[in-house]
This record gives C-alpha cells, structure tokens and sequence, in this order.
C-alpha cells in the first residue's frame, strides 16, 4: 500500500509518501513541502495547495490520502485559516478518487512515538528510526507528512492482522 500524508498549513504543507508490501519494511519514496507567499491572497494560496495536491496524488498514485485533522489552540483565526487548507485538501483527495482519512495529532504522535505529547523532535527521530533512515526528513514539516502516513499504514496493517486472526478459525 501507498500512503501519501500530509501536515496541512497555508504557508508550509509538508507531505510524505511511504509504501508497504505486507509483512514487509516501511519505504520511504518521497517527502518535502508546498510553500506559498504568506502576502498572497488566502484564495491564491489555498489554489496553489490545492493544484499541488493534486499534482503529487496524480504522480505518485497512492492508494490512501492521510491527513492530520485540525487541532483547536488559543488562536481561532489560525485555526479557521488551517480548516481551509484542510478543506482544498480533502477536496483533491475526494476528486483523485482515493481513500482519505484523518487523524489527530494526539493519535500520530502516540502511534509514533507512544506517547501522545511527543515533541516534534521526538516525531521526527522516531520517523527516521522506523523507516532505518540516517537522519529525519527534513525540514521539519516534511517529517511530520511523514509521519501521518505512517500513522495511516500502521493503524491499517493492526486493524488487517486483527481481522485476519478473528477470521482465521480457532
């Protein structure tokens, strides 16, 4: 299977592509970000995530679409902008006609690291220990892409060796 994950944001949208045969070692096939100008126009920047979205879902062809849902903090105005770059992504997942699931940043970090405060740091060593990589990802929101499609790959091999075991007869 291959995951394509992404960190939203309006002005860095960091991604991450990561593919597993079952029963075998995590790839790593691609990472970086999508940046925009932060003195653009909001509609200018949410179509340029929106077409390079589009443009990595339709070259690398993954199968799944994993983003990291929005989180509520202190600033609501940061959060209403994050909730439309969210929206141009799950649009272009929607129309690419792949699977698209979210996940909260609680869950990435504690599926990640095992614990779900991790610091972004401790993310990114982890991404780079389970995918046998020298250093992380980088930069930092590239790592955090990855880590979403991680997320996504791990939670579905579970879920598929737990049905397996509860089909297999006993």
């Amino acid at each position: 299977m291959r995951v394509l994950g992404i960190d939203p944001g309006t002005s860095v949208l960091g991604y991450g592509v990561v593919e597993n045969q079952f029963g075998q070692q995590f790839k790593l096939l691609e990472c970086g970000v999508l940046s925009t100008r932060p003195r653009d126009p909001l509609p200018t920047r949410l179509r340029v995530l929106y077409e390079g979205v589009t443009t990595l879902l339709t070259r690398l062809r993954p199968e799944s679409l994993a983003v990291e849902s929005a989180f509520y903090g202190r600033n609501v105005r940061t959060a209403v902008v994050l909730s439309h770059a969210r929206g141009v992504i799950l649009l272009a997942g929607e129309l690419s006609g792949v699977e698209v699931t979210e996940y909260s940043p609680a869950l990435i970090k504690k599926t990640i690291v095992g614990r779900g405060a991790a610091l972004k740091p401790q993310v990114a060593y982890m991404v780079a220990q389970l995918l046998r990589l020298k250093s992380p990802p980088a930069p930092e929101d590239a790592a955090d892409g990855v880590a979403v499609a991680l997320t996504h790959l791990m939670i579905t091999t579970r879920r598929a060796l737990l049905d397996r075991h509860a089909a297999s007869p006993a």
